[in-house]
């Protein structure tokens, strides 16, 4: 199974740096809206059976122009949301940030019984995103497109992905519509091929504004 993981287009709330999270949320900018309509041309090469997005606006937003070239209907799962930010919504400081981000990345390294303030844990986190992955999965195609959100996706891939870590995942941003291309199953396991475009070798570790979601931080002390 291929599975790639699309970061939604860029919003009025990653221009001001926010930890904006709940649903619906924000729409894209005008940028964010030529970021969704470039995704057709960006992903000709992949051979997309299904296309997933979150409950989110945002992703749903991101993912229309591709299902309408595609001609395919985009399932929208809660499971894929980005990661709540609890008692974090809507604050752009360093310090929220970095306890999102910290928290986020103690679950990839194993700490998922963490949680986050106000918010859910990793164990609850990685068993929503595992589901949906599982479901698609299941389905004919061999080709999944998922468009999600930067913490989510980089939280997961480093949870998840067996040639990357906390570190790489931490010190590498995913921009808006970047996409994380992951190769292997549920009942298997994964390996990032590429990360927004930097192609990975078999043992490789850990190069606008895109919000605190996509950012490269040091979370290796949190």
């Amino acid at each position: 199974m291929r599975l790639l993981l699309i970061r939604h287009g860029q919003t009025p709330s990653n221009v001001k740096h926010l930890l904006d999270t709940a649903v619906p949320g924000p729409g894209l900018t005008s940028l964010g809206e030529e970021q969704a309509a470039a995704l057709p041309a960006a992903l000709a090469a992949q051979d997309i059976g299904a296309l997933y997005a979150s409950t989110l606006v945002r992703t749903q937003l991101t993912a229309a122009p591709l299902a309408a070239h595609l001609g395919l209907e985009v399932q929208v799962r809660e499971g894929i949301r980005e990661l709540s930010a609890g008692d974090l919504e809507m604050r752009g400081d360093h310090q929220a940030v970095e306890t999102y981000l910290s928290t986020a990345f103690a679950w990839s390294a194993g700490d998922t019984e963490r949680r986050m303030p106000g918010g859910e844990s990793g164990v609850e986190a990685l068993k929503r995103f595992d589901a949906v992955v599982a479901e698609a999965a299941a389905c004919a195609a061999h080709t999944i497109a998922m468009v999600s959100h930067g913490a989510v996706i980089r939280m997961w891939a480093a949870a998840r992905a067996e040639n990357i870590d906390v570190e790489f995942a931490s010190t590498h941003e995913l921009r808006n519509t970047g996409v994380v291309i992951l190769s292997g199953a549920p009942d298997r396991s994964w390996r990032v091929v590429s990360w927004q475009g930097l192609p990975l070798g078999p043992d490789d570790r850990a190069p606008e504004a895109s919000g605190p979601a996509g950012e490269a931080v040091d979370a290796t002390d949190g």
